[in-house]
């Protein structure tokens, strides 16, 4: 079953339209929709439950199909703040430039979102 939206698709596109403009202008209250917003497309995209994605203070999802995990501490996470999440979802940031400057924390044989990033090729035309 899919999961229902919690963002608003327009609202949450707008956040990661501003953010994306100007990442330094953007308050907390937009950048917080937008980590929500990329983390429930990822979610909506690779649903499944066997890798947790966090971005702290804003969100977590699982994605990903595979063995699930019910109790404590997933075998399989990524943990990376707000402007890193947004910027592999919106794809101005490669996953192995901020995996090299230590931005991204992977554990887990399974915690590879490659396949997955950026979100949108062109996040303009998410409707």
């Amino acid at each position: 079953m899919p999961s229902r939206r919690r963002v608003p698709v327009a609202a949450g596109h707008a956040a990661l339209t501003a953010w994306v403009a100007d990442p330094a202008a953007s308050d907390r209250t937009t950048t917080a929709m937008a980590v929500r917003f990329t983390l429930e497309e990822l979610g909506i995209r690779a649903p499944g439950r066997s890798v947790e994605v966090r971005v702290p203070p804003f969100g977590v999802v699982q994605c990903i199909e595979g063995l699930q995990h019910r109790r404590g501490t997933p075998p399989n996470v990524i943990e990376t703040d707000a402007d890193t999440w947004l910027g592999l979802a919106a794809g101005t940031l490669d996953p192995a430039t901020a995996a090299g400057e230590g931005r991204l924390r992977v554990s887990g044989t399974r915690a590879d979102l490659t396949a997955y990033l950026p979100l949108f090729d062109d996040f303009e035309k998410v409707t």
